[in-house]
C-alpha cells in the first residue's frame, strides 16, 4: 500500500517552500517534500578544493548527453551545472533549493515588465500584498549603516560614485540577510541569535561566500523559516535525496491511470538516492511541482511525452524560457580599491533604464557582485605573469637588501608585505547584470532529457548594452581592463544564467500557457486538477530584476488558491 499524503511537494526552492509551510499549516503531518539534494546544517558546505571537487550534481542514471570522452560519475553535490548550445544554466540541489546559493536580494520589478504576456490576474498591482508578506519572512533588509569600520564595503561605495558619474540612478537593495531580529539595532558580527521562527542563525559575518553556501548560517534560506516552520510546526515530512521521476493521475480505485484527470489524485513515483536509488512511490490528493525553470518542465514534459502519464499537458509546454537578461563581467586593475572579498554579495543596484525610462530590449540593472576571500588566493595564483611583476621586482629587491646588507635575522614583515601587495582581487571589480531579455527560448526534450534552445542574437541589443556599460564602469574606474565571463568569449558567445524563467507559464487558457491564471485554480496545470506548479516555471517573461520576490510572491497565490487562507508572515 502507498502512503497517502494530502500533498506532495516536489522540490524545496522558493515555490516549494512556500507550498510546504502553508499546506502543512493546513494539514499538519499530512504534506510530504521531496527533495533530490542534501541537507545542510551548520558548518556543512564545502571548502576545501577535494570537497567541492565533489559538490556538483551528476547523477549515472540519467542518461544525459554529455562529450563521450567524459565519463558518467555519481555525485550528489549542491551545484548542477548544465550546458547547452548557446547558454549554460547553474541550478541548486539541496534543501531550500537556490536559497542556499542565490545572492539574497529581494528586489520587486517595475510595472513596466508586467507586459501583454501577464495575465490582469498576476500582474504588480494584483502580486503587491504577497510581496510584502514574502518580504517580511524571508527578513529583507539593505546592510547597516557602514559608519561602522567593520560594515564598511569598499565596492559599495565605488559602484555607488560610479552610478552618480554616469548619471545613473543607485540604491541600496533589500536583502534577505541576517543581522538581528532588530533592524535598527544589529548584532555585532558573528553574534549568534534565534530567529523569530526558531531556527539558530548568525549575525553576518561578511566573509562574501553567500553563493557557494553560507556555513554561519546568516542568509536567511528557506531551510530557516518557510521550510523550518513546515517540518517543525506543522510536522510536514522531508526527505531529502529524493529524486521524483514521474506523476501518475489515479482513479477512485487508487489505480494508475493515464486516462485519469487527477480528480482523484496523484502517485508520484521517486528514488531514494541514500538508498542507491531505491524506487518508491506515494499517494497525494494534490501534487505542487517546484523543481525550478528547468526541472518542473523537464518533469512535465518527460511525464507527457515519454511516460505518456500526463498526456492533456498543453503543447506551449517549455516556451517562454527566459535567462533574465543575466550577464557577469569584470573590470581589472581599478585605481581605487574595489576589495570584492568582504561583504554580503550584493548590496545594491544601479539602474540602465529598467526602472526608469523602460527600454524593452536593452532594460537591465548592474549589482555590485562579490567571491570568497579564499577565491581571492586562487586568482593570484593563476593571474597572468604581467601582474606577477610588479610583486617579483619587490621580492628580488628585499631579497638583494639583506643579502647586501648581511643580515641573519630580524624582522621580515616589510618584504611579506612587498610581496603580497597588490593582488588582483584587491583591484577588481564584478559587474553582475539582470535584464529585460525576450524571453522566447525553448525547452524541449532530446533523447528523453532536458534541451534548452536560446535565441543569442535576438538578444544581442541587450548584451552589447550591458558590454558598453561595463566599458563605462572601466573608464570612470580607471580600471586596466573589462571583460565579459570567459564563456562569452569568441568563438563560443555563450551566456550563463542562474535565474532560469519559464516553461509552465500562468496564463487565461491552455492554448497560450500550462498553468491557470485564474485566482481560484491560480498555478494549477490545465487539464489536471490538483496538479500545481509553484517556482519560476511559471514567470511568463524576464522581470529584470532578481527574480526572487516574485517567484515568491507568486508561490504565495498558488498556496492561498490551494488552502483559501490569505497568507500572513506569522508562519
Amino acid at each position: 500500500m502507498s502512503e497517502r499524503y494530502e500533498a506532495i511537494i516536489v522540490g524545496s526552492g522558493f515555490g516549494g517552500a512556500i507550498n510546504a509551510c502553508r499546506l502543512a499549516k493546513q494539514w499538519p503531518g499530512r504534506v510530504l517534500v521531496l527533495e533530490r539534494g542534501k541537507r545542510y546544517g551548520l558548518g556543512s558546505f564545502p571548502r576545501t578544493p577535494h570537497a567541492m571537487a565533489n559538490n556538483f550534481w551528476n547523477i549515472g542514471f540519467e542518461k544525459r548527453t554529455r562529450p563521450s570522452m567524459l565519463p558518467a560519475i555519481e555525485q550528489r553535490g549542491l551545484f548542477d551545472v548544465r550546458n547547452f548550445k548557446n547558454m549554460d544554466v547553474i541550478l541548486s540541489a539541496g534543501l531550500g533549493g537556490g536559497s542556499l546559493i542565490y545572492a539574497n536580494v529581494f528586489l520587486e520589478p517595475p510595472d513596466a515588465v508586467f507586459g501583454e504576456r501577464w495575465p490582469r490576474s498576476c500582474r504588480k498591482d494584483e502580486l503587491q500584498p504577497y510581496y510584502r508578506v514574502a518580504k517580511s519572512v524571508l527578513g529583507s533588509r539593505p546592510i547597516p549603516d557602514m559608519t561602522d569600520p567593520r560594515r564598511r564595503i569598499l565596492r559599495t561605495e565605488m559602484f555607488q560614485r560610479v552610478a552618480r558619474e554616469l548619471g545613473r540612478s543607485s540604491t541600496l537593495v533589500d536583502i534577505n540577510v541576517f543581522f538581528g531580529n532588530d533592524f535598527k539595532k544589529p548584532l555585532d558580527l558573528g553574534v549568534q541569535d534565534r530567529n523569530r521562527y526558531g531556527a539558530l542563525q548568525t549575525s553576518c559575518v561578511y566573509c562574501a561566500e553567500c553563493d557557494i553556501g553560507c556555513n554561519y548560517q546568516a542568509k536567511n534560506t528557506l531551510d530557516l523559516n518557510y521550510l523550518y516552520r513546515a517540518e517543525n510546526a506543522y510536522h510536514a515530512a522531508i526527505r531529502t535525496e529524493h529524486l521524483v521521476d514521474r506523476i501518475v493521475p489515479v482513479n477512485a480505485r487508487d489505480e494508475d491511470d493515464p486516462a485519469a484527470d487527477g480528480r482523484n489524485g496523484y502517485r508520484v513515483y521517486y528514488r531514494d538516492l541514500s538508498a542507491n536509488g531505491t524506487a518508491r512511490d506515494a499517494l497525494a490528493n494534490r501534487v505542487v511541482v517546484s523543481a525550478g525553470s528547468l526541472g518542473s518542465t523537464e518533469l512535465l514534459l518527460r511525464c507527457r511525452d515519454v511516460f505518456k502519464t500526463l498526456p492533456l499537458i498543453s503543447w506551449q509546454l517549455g516556451k517562454h524560457f527566459s535567462g533574465n537578461g543575466d550577464f557577469l563581467g569584470f573590470v581589472v586593475g581599478t585605481k581605487e580599491p574595489a576589495e570584492p572579498n568582504y561583504g554580503p554579495v550584493i548590496t545594491q543596484a544601479t539602474d540602465f533604464n529598467l526602472f526608469h525610462g523602460f527600454e524593452r530590449d536593452q532594460a537591465f540593472i548592474l549589482e555590485d557582485a562579490s567571491y570568497p576571500a579564499f577565491a581571492a588566493w586562487f586568482v593570484e595564483g593563476v593571474k597572468p605573469a604581467i601582474f606577477r611583476l610588479p610583486s617579483l621586482w619587490r621580492a628580488l629587491r628585499d631579497i638583494w637588501a639583506r643579502i647586501r646588507g648581511h643580515s641573519a635575522g630580524g624582522p621580515i614583515g616589510y618584504a611579506l608585505h612587498d610581496i603580497l601587495t597588490g593582488d588582483l582581487s584587491y583591484n577588481t571589480a564584478v559587474l553582475l547584470s539582470m535584464g529585460h531579455d525576450n524571453s522566447n527560448g525553448l525547452m524541449t526534450l532530446d533523447g528523453g532529457w532536458l534541451d534548452l534552445a536560446w535565441p543569442t542574437n535576438e538578444n544581442r541589443r541587450l548584451y552589447d548594452a550591458t558590454l558598453a556599460a561595463g566599458e563605462a564602469f572601466r573608464k570612470a574606474t580607471k580600471g586596466k581592463l573589462y571583460f565579459a565571463i570567459p564563456t562569452w568569449w569568441w568563438p563560443m558567445r555563450k551566456n550563463v544564467s542562474v535565474h532560469p524563467l519559464g516553461g509552465c507559464v500562468l496564463s487565461d487558457t491552455p492554448e497560450t500557457g500550462v498553468t491557470s491564471a485564474a485566482r481560484p485554480t491560480f498555478g494549477q496545470v490545465h487539464g489536471y486538477p490538483n496538479l500545481y506548479v509553484a517556482d519560476g516555471a511559471i514567470v511568463p517573461n524576464a522581470v529584470g530584476a532578481n527574480p526572487t520576490a516574485t517567484i515568491s510572491a507568486l508561490s504565495e497565490m498558488v498556496a492561498q488558491g490551494i488552502t483559501g487562507v490569505s497568507p500572513t508572515a506569522d508562519l
